[in-house]
C-alpha cells in the first residue's frame, strides 16, 4: 500500500493547549502499531519506548516514512495496513521552543530482519500490552495504542 503525503486525516485528539500569539513548529509523523500474541512492537531508544515510525521527510508518504524509520530504528521490514487515528500536541520543549507534533497511526505487521539498524541506540522490543501502555514515552502514542486495543478505527467509522 502506498500512502499519499498530501492526504490529511482529521485530528481525533489534541493534547496540550495552543497558546495565542505563539508560533509552533509543526512536525508531521507516521507510526505503526503492531500487536502480536498480546505484545506490542516498540522501538527502545535512550529516552524510552516509542512506536516504530517518525518524522515525515519532504515528498514522503506516511507509509514510506514508516517503512524507512522501521528499517533505521530496528532493521526490520514492516507492512503498513489501515489507518487508525491521528493526534496532535501543543507543547514547549525546554529551550528548544514550541512544537506541534501531528502523529498519524496505522495498524501493521513486522516481518523479517533486512539489516542492521542505522540508529545504533535503537532496537526492537516486544512488550506485553498492559506494560507497554505505561512504558511509552509519548502520551499521544499511549492514547493511540488504547485506540487500537479498543478496536476504534476512525477510518472505518467514516465510511
Amino acid at each position: 500500500l502506498k500512502g499519499n503525503h498530501s492526504m490529511t486525516y482529521p485530528i481525533i485528539k489534541t493534547f496540550g493547549q495552543k497558546l495565542p500569539e505563539i508560533t509552533y513548529t509543526d512536525r508531521e509523523g507516521a507510526y505503526l502499531i503492531v500487536i502480536r500474541d498480546g505484545k506490542l512492537a516498540t522501538t527502545k531508544a535512550p529516552k524510552g519506548h516509542y512506536l516504530p515510525g517518525g518524522g515525515i521527510m519532504e515528498n514522503e508518504s506516511h507509509h514510506d516514512c514508516i517503512i524507512r524509520e522501521a528499517r533505521e530504528e530496528t532493521g526490520f521490514e514492516v507492512m503498513v495496513g489501515e489507518y487508525l487515528c491521528t493526534a496532535d500536541k501543543y507543547w514547549k520543549n525546554g529551550d528548544k521552543g514550541y512544537f506541534h507534533p501531528i502523529q498519524t497511526y496505522y495498524i501493521g505487521e513486522i516481518s523479517e530482519v533486512v539489516g542492521t539498524p542505522t540508529e545504533s541506540d535503537h532496537r526492537l522490543v516486544w512488550l506485553k500490552i498492559d506494560i507497554a501502555i505505561h512504558q511509552m514515552y509519548s502520551e499521544m502514542q499511549r492514547w493511540a495504542i488504547q485506540m487500537a486495543i479498543n478496536g476504534n478505527n476512525s477510518a472505518k467509522s467514516q465510511e
